[in-house]
């Protein structure tokens, strides 16, 4: 259930404010951590991200998958996505706000994310 709603900054229908990026030592990564806010009607793209990506639920709502089901996406469910598997694909129901901090430790350089074709 939860698989399905995971994503950040997905695309132009969401809301991510970047609190901090720093490179990760000894590596080509960095590590950007945000929250991201997602408004009742707005769409999850299905995606990808160029490394792990840490996402904890801070203000929870109800997702509709793509066959219509609905399904509830909690405050304080906590994931992990992790390289090139997409995820996302949702649409944001009802009338709640979708709010998640995410971490993620992704190559430097790269794009945050891909969209899945």
């Amino acid at each position: 259930m939860i698989y399905f709603a995971f994503t950040c900054a997905a695309d132009a229908q969401t809301n991510r404010t970047e609190l901090k990026r720093a490179d990760l030592t000894g590596t080509n990564m960095e590590i950007v951590v945000s929250v991201v806010d997602v408004q009742p009607g707005n769409n999850l793209i299905r995606h990808t991200h160029h490394g792990e990506e840490a996402v904890y639920v801070l203000e929870g709502a109800t997702l509709a998958l793509p066959e219509g089901k609905e399904v509830p996406f909690p405050t304080g469910a906590a994931t992990i996505n992790i390289r090139d598997v997409p995820h996302g694909g949702v649409k944001v129901a009802g009338d709640k706000t979708l709010k998640m901090l995410t971490v993620r430790i992704v190559d430097k350089g790269k794009p945050m994310m891909e969209p899945v074709k």
